[in-house]
C-alpha cells in the first residue's frame, strides 16, 4: 500500500509518493509550434538560473522541479516545435550539459528528498502510534473509574436544589414554588464555544481517500487532531511551483515615473514606448530591477522591438530573468489591446508571473496586467490573426495582476540599448 490512513480519514503520502508529485510538476512544460522556438531556448537559460538560485537556497523540491523541467523542454518536449532544426546544434550542447551536469544533480537532489521524506514519514507514523497508545491508555482509566463508581453505588446528583419544593396548602392545592431558588440551579453547557475547533492548513499531504488529486486552493476544516502535527511531513503550500499559485512580483515604486521619463520624446509626438522588465528571483519571490529598453520602432498604437539578442546579451552578463513588459499608451486609457494580448502571451508562455504594465499618462493611470490563466493564455495562444483585431469580451481574456507587490524602497535600474 502506498498511503495510511490518519484518525481523521485522511491519507498521508508516502515518500515515493512525494517524488512522483514532485516530477509531475516537473513535467508541465508544452511546446507551442507558434511560438518562435528561440524563446523556449532562452526560457531554458531563465529556467537553470532560477534552479541554481533555489539550489544554493536549500529549496531542493524547487529546484528538483525545474531540472526536471528543463531536462523534458530540451530531451523530448523541444522536438515537436518545426523550426527545432535551426537550434539543433544548440540543443546538441544542452544535452552535453544535461548529462554532463544537470542529469547528475538532479538524481541527487531525488535521493536527498527521498531519504528526508522517508525520515519525516516515519516520524509521523511514530509519533501517531504514540499517541494511539496514549489514548488507549487514557480510555482504560475511564472504563476504570467508570466501574468504580458503579460499584460503589453511585447516582447522578440531581441539578434541582434539595430546598427547591412544591408546597401543598391546606386545601390540598399545589402552591407556586420559591423562583428565587432557581438561581441556585446549575445547568450544564452541552455546546462547546468552537473554541476548539481549528482550521488545518492545505499541505498538500493530506489528501481525502480515494482521492489523488490535490486542492490547490481550499483550506480545509476540521477537528483539531489529537497527534502532533509539527511532526507530520508536509509540503509548502506557498511554493507556486507545488501549489500552482504565482509567486509575488515586487515592483519598485519609482517603475512607472522613470519610465514615463524615458518615454517623454516619444509620448510627446504621440507614439508608443515599450521596454523588458527583469530581475531575479530570492526566497521564492521575483524582483524587478531593471526596465532594459531595446531599440524599436513605436506607432500611435503599436511598439515593435528590434535586435532581441542584445537584451539576451546583456541580461546573461547580468544574471537577469525576464518577469515582463512596459508601454505607454500616449493617448488612450490603460488597457491590453488586441495586439498587446498577443505580445503578453509569449512572455506568459514563458513566465505564469510575467505582468504587462501599461503607463497611460493622458489619463494618469496604470494598469498591471496578465491574461486569465484558465482561459486568455489558452485563447491567445491558439488566436493565428495578426494585426489589431476584435476579441471576445466574455469570458475576459484579461485581468489586473494579483500578485504584484509595490515596494517603495527600492529603485529601478534602467538600461537603454537605444542609445
Amino acid at each position: 500500500m502506498s498511503k495510511a490512513v490518519n484518525n481523521m480519514g485522511m491519507s498521508i503520502v508516502e515518500p515515493q509518493e512525494r517524488i512522483k508529485h514532485l516530477s509531475h510538476y516537473g513535467n508541465l512544460i508544452e511546446v507551442d509550434r507558434n511560438m518562435p522556438v528561440t524563446r523556449y531556448y532562452r526560457s531554458g537559460t531563465e529556467m537553470l538560473r532560477m534552479a541554481n538560485v533555489y539550489l544554493n537556497e536549500g529549496n531542493h523540491e524547487n529546484a528538483f522541479i525545474l531540472y526536471l523541467r528543463y531536462m523534458t523542454l530540451f530531451i523530448e518536449k523541444i522536438r515537436q516545435h518545426p523550426d527545432y532544426p535551426s537550434i539543433k546544434s544548440e540543443v546538441k550542447a544542452i544535452n552535453k550539459r544535461i548529462k554532463d551536469e544537470i542529469m547528475p544533480t538532479t538524481e541527487k537532489l531525488r535521493a536527498k528528498l527521498l531519504s528526508h521524506y522517508q525520515r519525516e514519514y516515519e516520524q509521523f507514523l511514530a509519533n501517531k502510534e504514540a499517541e494511539r497508545a496514549r489514548e488507549l491508555e487514557r480510555e482504560r482509566q475511564r472504563q476504570k473509574e467508570l466501574a468504580n463508581r458503579e460499584a460503589a453505588g453511585s447516582t447522578v446528583p440531581s441539578l434541582i436544589p434539595a430546598n427547591l419544593h412544591v408546597q401543598i396548602d391546606v386545601n390540598n392545592q399545589p402552591t407556586a414554588p420559591d423562583l428565587t431558588l432557581l438561581d441556585q440551579v446549575v445547568y450544564p453547557n452541552d455546546f462547546p464555544t468552537g473554541a476548539n475547533r481549528t482550521n488545518l492548513p492545505n499541505s498538500g499531504l493530506l489528501l481525502p481517500t480515494g482521492d489523488t488529486n490535490v486542492d490547490k486552493t481550499a483550506n480545509a476544516h476540521a477537528t483539531k487532531p489529537i497527534f502532533d502535527r509539527s511532526q507530520k511531513p508536509q509540503y509548502n503550500r506557498s511554493d507556486s511551483l507545488l501549489a500552482g499559485s504565482l509567486r509575488t512580483v515586487n515592483v519598485p515604486g519609482d517603475t512607472m515615473d522613470v519610465f514615463l521619463k524615458l518615454a517623454q520624446a516619444n509620448t510627446s509626438k504621440n507614439i508608443e514606448t515599450c521596454g523588458v522588465l527583469a530581475g531575479h528571483l530570492a526566497h521564492n519571490q521575483l524582483y524587478i530591477t531593471h526596465i532594459i529598453t531595446p531599440q524599436q520602432q513605436g506607432t500611435p498604437d503599436s511598439c515593435n522591438t528590434m535586435h532581441e539578442e542584445q537584451i539576451f546579451d546583456v541580461q546573461d552578463q547580468m544574471q537577469l530573468i525576464t518577469l515582463g513588459w512596459i508601454h505607454t499608451h500616449p493617448s488612450q486609457t490603460a488597457f491590453l489591446s488586441s495586439v498587446d494580448l498577443h505580445t503578453h502571451m509569449s512572455y506568459q508562455m514563458m513566465m505564469p508571473e510575467a505582468i504587462a504594465i501599461v503607463c497611460a499618462p493622458k489619463y494618469n493611470a496604470t494598469g498591471f496586467f496578465i491574461l486569465t490563466p484558465h482561459y486568455g493564455l489558452d485563447y491567445i495562444a491558439q488566436c493565428r490573426q495578426t494585426g489589431f483585431h476584435p476579441h471576445p469580451n466574455d469570458p475576459p481574456l484579461f485581468m489586473e495582476a494579483q500578485h504584484i507587490k509595490m515596494d517603495n524602497n527600492s529603485k529601478v535600474k534602467v538600461i537603454d540599448l537605444r542609445r
